[in-house]
């Protein structure tokens, strides 16, 4: 049987052999750990971004399979000044589609790029182009900043990747 002054005893010379951390060694594992942090976030971060462009570029091609719909069934594209919205109401101005359909060729509202901007669209009836202005919603910029053109433009640079 165990007494209690045993149970002391015992208490004491474990309370007596365990050391704790020092400052310095708390210091060090907590900067270690911020380390390694930082290299998580930065790579979750630009695994988001590269999402995103993917994103646009899934976007970028479901427009241009609506556009040629429309030109099938409108003769041209819709122009600069009619924009993207003409796949959702017939437009009022420009060249007349007469075989343009009741609900538009897409339900809905036009989606928003992933960064919450609207489409730039370009054409004068015959060719188009379909523009983000990518994280900074402004035109040009460089490398996460860059705009996203479906099509390269004449001259330009490269689109995101």
């Amino acid at each position: 049987m165990i007494k209690n002054n045993d149970v002391e005893t015992i208490l004491n010379n474990l309370a007596k052999n365990q050391k704790g951390f020092s400052l310095i060694e708390i210091l060090i594992a907590l900067t270690l750990l911020g380390l390694v942090g930082t290299f998580v976030g930065g790579k979750f971060f630009d695994m988001q971004y590269e999402g995103q462009v993917k994103a646009t570029k899934i976007q970028m091609d479901q427009f241009s399979a609506r556009l040629k719909e429309y030109r099938r069934k409108c003769y041209s594209y819709p122009t600069t000044e009619q924009g993207l919205d003409a796949l959702t109401a017939k437009p009022t101005g420009g060249r007349e589609c007469k075989d343009y359909p009741p609900n538009g060729f897409l339900d809905g509202e036009l989606p928003l790029d992933p960064w919450q901007n609207d489409y730039l669209f370009e054409s004068d009836g015959r060719n188009f182009n379909i523009i983000s202005l990518g994280q900074d919603g402004m035109e040009g910029g460089e490398e996460k900043d860059k705009d996203i053109y479906y099509k390269k433009p004449a001259g330009g640079e490269d689109q995101a990747e």
